[in-house]
This record gives structure tokens, C-alpha cells and sequence, in this order.
């Protein structure tokens, strides 16, 4: 009896941060999503679900929608597509491989805000490494304004977003490729196996677990991103890398609309666990032995 007590004292402090600090401010952001508080005023009347009608009618807000989805998915595909490779290449314990894990994790440590300025300074179109580089390359047709092309403009942030976090992934990536039995890929060596054999039958099943993990985490952060967006374009040209998370900013500390950015908000909260509860549902892998 007394050590339950005590196992309820020690998830307390956790507790009650957890209900001050997301399910407090959540149930506020679902009440404010029915006013039409500017967020100043001390007063504010209730208007229904009128910010959902105004949400479900704003062109802007279906664009940032639809980018969104452009932005996950391409950072989704690239992040694991290249910690993939890159895990591979590099699983093994030699001094050259840790030294080259730790440098692909470095900019995983600096903050996004100061990623976003490096990377504006990259993409510049007329003195950015990017541009310039292609010109000694001798290939000048492909240099353009990253960020100022209206059909660019998203996928250049979505490179920098996959840039910065990919690190993490080929972490993730070569745990798991580190927990594979050597004994079963030397047995399938032995056996004729090709390269390619050992991976599609051997390697990659085992590697389902962590790539659910790789994928279900970039989707996450893939539509939480925010700084890099902010810092690198401020959601322009024209709304063209507007996303959900700029949306509610703009919403909430430019047109001082907090009713509305609150259902953008609830609308987002309910995106995001939807998302993440399908994905679990289809990713979800049974542990296969050999």
C-alpha cells in the first residue's frame, strides 16, 4: 500500500505540469475558438462555430493546407530516403564512420532560427553559395531565386527542414542496422545471397520498426515547423510557402484575430492525431525473428 502511495507521489509533479501545461492551455484555445477575441480587448462575445465557417471559407488558409501537405511529404521522402543510404553506408564502428555520424548530427543542435538565416544567405539569387556554385559548374541554367519562385519557394524550405534533421535519423537508422545478428548476414553471404537479396529479405524487414519511428517523427515535425518558414520567407511570395503553423501566427499576432487562429489551432490539433493515429495504424510491424 505504501509503495503505490509512493508511486502516485512520484508522477504528481509530472501530472500536474502536464495538465498546466497542454491540457489547460488546450481546452482555453477550444473556448477562445468560439469567440471572436482580437486577443486585447478584455471583452469578447461569444459567435458559435463561426470561426470554423470562416476557417473552411479562407483561400488562404486551404493553401497553407495544401502546402503543408507539399512540405511533408517532400521532407518526409527525402529524410528517409537519404538517412536510409547514408545508414547504411556509415553503420559500421570505424573512427571515419562515428566522426562522419557526428558531423551529419551537428546541425540538428543549431537552433532553426539560425539555420533559416544561413540557409536565405545560401539561396540568395544573385550572391548565394547555391547560385554560384552551379556557375563554376558550368551549369548557369540552373541557378534561380530559391525562394522568390512561387513553385520553388516550398521545396527550398523543405530541403533546409530535411537538412537540419537528418542527423536524427540516421541515428535511428543505424540502431537498428547495428541490432541486426551479424551471424544471419554472414549466413546469408554464404549462402549466394546478393547485396540486394540481403536487404529486401533480411534488412529491411528488421529495419520496419525504425523506419515507422523515422517516418511517424518527420510527419510530425513536418507540419509543427514553423521557424525555419518564418525566418526564410514569412510565409510569402504570394502565400506560396504559407503553412498552417504561419497561418494561426498570422492570424493571432498580425490581424489580431485569436478566435480564429484558436479553431486553427483546434483544426491543427485534430490534423495531427488524426495523421499520427493512422499512421501507427498502417505502419504498425509485428517483430519478425529469422
Amino acid at each position: 500500500m505504501r509503495r503505490s502511495k509512493l508511486i502516485y507521489i512520484f508522477f504528481l509533479p509530472g501530472t500536474l505540469l502536464y495538465l498546466f501545461l497542454f491540457i489547460y492551455p488546450s481546452l482555453t484555445g477550444l473556448y477562445y475558438s468560439f469567440t471572436d477575441w482580437d486577443g486585447l480587448s478584455p471583452s469578447y462575445r461569444f459567435v458559435g462555430t463561426d470561426n470554423y465557417v470562416r476557417l473552411s471559407e479562407d483561400i488562404v488558409f486551404r493553401k497553407a493546407f495544401v502546402n503543408n501537405l507539399k512540405f511533408m511529404l517532400f521532407v518526409v521522402a527525402a529524410q528517409t530516403l537519404i538517412s536510409l543510404l547514408l545508414a547504411l553506408r556509415l553503420a559500421g564502428n570505424t573512427k571515419v564512420n562515428v566522426a562522419l555520424r557526428s558531423l551529419y548530427f551537428i546541425p540538428t543542435i543549431i537552433s532553426s532560427v539560425a539555420v533559416g538565416f544561413i540557409w536565405t544567405f545560401v539561396y540568395d539569387p544573385t550572391q548565394g553559395a547555391l547560385n554560384l556554385m552551379f556557375a563554376k559548374a558550368g551549369l548557369p541554367n540552373l541557378a534561380q531565386n530559391w525562394l522568390g519562385n512561387m513553385n520553388m519557394a516550398i521545396f527550398s524550405v523543405a530541403a533546409v527542414q530535411a537538412w537540419a534533421h537528418i542527423g536524427q535519423m540516421v541515428i535511428l537508422f543505424v540502431a537498428g542496422i547495428q541490432a541486426i545478428p551479424k551471424e544471419l548476414l554472414e549466413s546469408a553471404k554464404l549462402d549466394g545471397g546478393s547485396r540486394l537479396q540481403i536487404f529486401t529479405k533480411i534488412m529491411w524487414p528488421l529495419l520496419a520498426p525504425a523506419a515507422a519511428i523515422v517516418v511517424s517523427y518527420t510527419t510530425i515535425q513536418s507540419f509543427k515547423a514553423f521557424d525555419l518558414v518564418f525566418t526564410m520567407t514569412g510565409g510569402g511570395p504570394a502565400y506560396s510557402t504559407e503553412i498552417l503553423t504561419t497561418f494561426i501566427y498570422s492570424s493571432a499576432f498580425t490581424n489580431y484575430s485569436f478566435g480564429l487562429a484558436s479553431a486553427g489551432s483546434v483544426v491543427f490539433l485534430v490534423l495531427i492525431s488524426v495523421i499520427t493515429f493512422l499512421q501507427f495504424r498502417v505502419l504498425r510491424t509485428d517483430r519478425i525473428t529469422y
